[in-house]
C-alpha cells in the first residue's frame, strides 16, 4: 500500500547547504527513495523553485512568504505569521495523509480543527524561543537585537500550539527531556537529523590549517568566529580558516592583519568540500546548547579531527568523537596538540562504527514510516 506524506518546509530545501534544509532535504530524499509519495510545501524566499525537488517528490508546491508590516505587527511570531497560505491550506485539505511540520516556523495550521483528523507529526529542530534570546544576546544594532528579543517572547507563547501535534521528533535529548517536561501527555522521540551520508569521505594523515565553517550571516555564527579570531588563535598556531555564507565587513575588519588567519566567503560546494576534507583540525563553538549542529556532524563524516565545546554536542552523542574544551586555554592546548597527531585508518573505522548506530538515515527513515502507519487514537501514547 502507498505511502503518502505532506511536508510543510519553511524554505526550499535546495541546495541543501545550511542546517535545517540539510534535514530536511535528505529526509524528503532517503523517504522517496524507500518508496514514500512527498508531497512537498516550501514557502519561498531569496531561493527559486528546483527542479530536483520535482524528481524526488510526487508534488511540490511553493508559497511566497509575507513580510509586510502586519506581520510584524502580529501577536504571532513573524517566523510563523509569514508563513500562513490559503492555497496551502486547500491542498492539504484534498486527502487524509499525514503531514510533517518542519520547524514551529511551519505550525500555523497544526491547531486548525480541519486537520484535527490528521495525523500531524512536529520536527523540532532547536527550542526556538531558546534560539532568538541567544540571536537577541549575539546580535547587533538596537533594531535586530530588539526584533530577536520580541520574537523569542512571541515564541515562548506560541510554543503552547504543539500540544496539537500527535507526535513530536526532536534533534537531541536535551531537546527531548525540555519538550517531555512542558508537553507530558504526547510522544515525543529521538530522531537525529538527517544528512548527506552517500560516503566515507574522511582522509587519513595531517592537513595544515584548522577550519571553522558555518553561514556566517548568522549572528551566533558570527559571534563564535569572532570569538576564535580575537580568543583562542594566536599568531603561533597554525593558519585558521574561516569559511562561509555571507561574512561581515566586520569580521573581515577582525582578521585583518592576522597572518595565520584567512576568511574565505562564499565558498561553492565543491569548494566548501574540499576544504572540510583538507583540514586537520575542525573547530567549533556554541553558545548556546539547543538542537543539532549539524556542521558538526559534516564535518565528522567527511573531515579529520573535531575540536568543540561541550554546547555543540550537548544531547548528542557526538562527544566520544570529539576533542572538547571550554575556554580559550583549553581550546588553544587541545588544538596544538592535536596538529601533532596524524588521523589513522583505525580513527576513521572507529568514528564510522559509532556513526552508523544512530546518525544512519536509512534506520531512521524506516523509523519515521513505522510512525507513518501508526492510527494517533491508538497507537500515539506517551514514551
Amino acid at each position: 500500500m502507498d505511502q503518502h506524506l505532506h511536508i510543510i518546509s519553511f524554505d526550499i530545501p535546495y541546495p541543501p547547504d545550511y542546517g535545517g534544509v540539510i534535514d530536511v532535504y535528505y529526509k524528503i530524499k532517503t523517504l522517496s527513495e524507500a518508496g514514500v509519495k512527498i508531497h512537498l510545501h516550501c514557502f519561498e524566499y531569496n531561493r527559486k523553485p528546483e527542479k530536483k525537488l520535482e524528481e524526488i517528490c510526487f508534488t511540490v508546491d511553493y508559497y511566497p512568504r509575507k513580510n509586510g508590516l502586519g506581520t510584524h505587527l502580529s501577536l504571532k511570531p513573524y517566523i510563523v505569521g509569514s508563513r500562513t497560505s490559503a492555497e496551502l491550506e486547500n491542498n492539504l485539505l484534498k486527502d487524509q495523509y499525514p503531514i510533517l511540520f518542519e520547524g514551529l516556523h511551519t505550525c500555523y495550521l497544526i491547531s486548525d480543527k480541519r486537520f484535527s483528523k490528521r495525523l500531524r507529526i512536529y520536527r523540532e529542530s532547536n527550542i526556538e524561543h531558546q534560539y532568538y534570546f541567544h540571536l537577541f544576546k549575539a546580535g547587533k544594532g538596537i533594531r535586530n537585537k530588539a526584533f530577536f528579543y520580541i520574537e523569542s517572547l512571541k515564541l515562548k507563547n506560541y510554543q503552547k500550539y504543539l500540544r496539537y501535534a500527535d507526535l513530536m521528533l526532536v534533534v537531541s535529548e536535551d531537546d527531548r527531556k525540555y519538550l517531555k517536561k512542558a508537553f507530558p501527555s504526547k510522544r515525543i522521540e529521538y530522531m537525529p537529523s538527517f544528512h548527506k551520508e552517500d560516503g566515507v569521505f574522511m582522509k587519513e594523515g595531517s592537513g595544515s590549517f584548522a577550519l571553522y565553517h558555518g553561514k556566517l550571516s548568522v549572528p551566533e555564527n558570527e559571534q563564535a568566529a569572532a570569538y576564535l579570531i580575537r580568543e583562542v588563535w594566536d599568531p603561533s598556531m597554525p593558519e585558521l580558516v574561516i569559511s562561509g555564507h555571507n561574512p561581515s565587513p566586520a569580521l573581515g575588519m577582525m582578521a585583518r592583519g592576522k597572518k595565520n588567519i584567512r576568511i574565505i566567503p562564499n565558498p561553492s560546494e565543491d569548494k566548501m568540500f574540499e576544504l572540510i576534507r583538507d583540514a586537520h583540525l575542525h573547530i567549533m563553538v556554541s553558545f548556546q546548547p539547543t538542537g543539532l549542529k549539524l556542521k558538526l556532524l559534516n564535518a565528522l563524516y567527511n573531515g579529520r579531527f573535531c575540536l568543540v565545546n561541550k554546547n555543540m554536542v550537548a544531547g548528542t552523542l557526538l562527544a566520544p568523537l570529539c576533542l572538547i574544551a571550554d575556554d580559550p586555554d583549553g581550546l588553544r592546548e587541545k588544538a596544538m596538540s592535536c596538529f601533532g597527531e596524524e588521523f589513522t585508518e583505525e580513527m576513521i573505522q572507529a568514528r564510522l562504527m559509532h556513526l552508523k548506530n544512530t546518525y544512519s538515515n536509512k534506520k531512521n527513515c524506516k523509523e519515521l514510516m513505522n510512525f507513518l502507519t501508526l492510527r494517533y487514537e491508538k497507537d500515539i501514547s506517551p514514551r
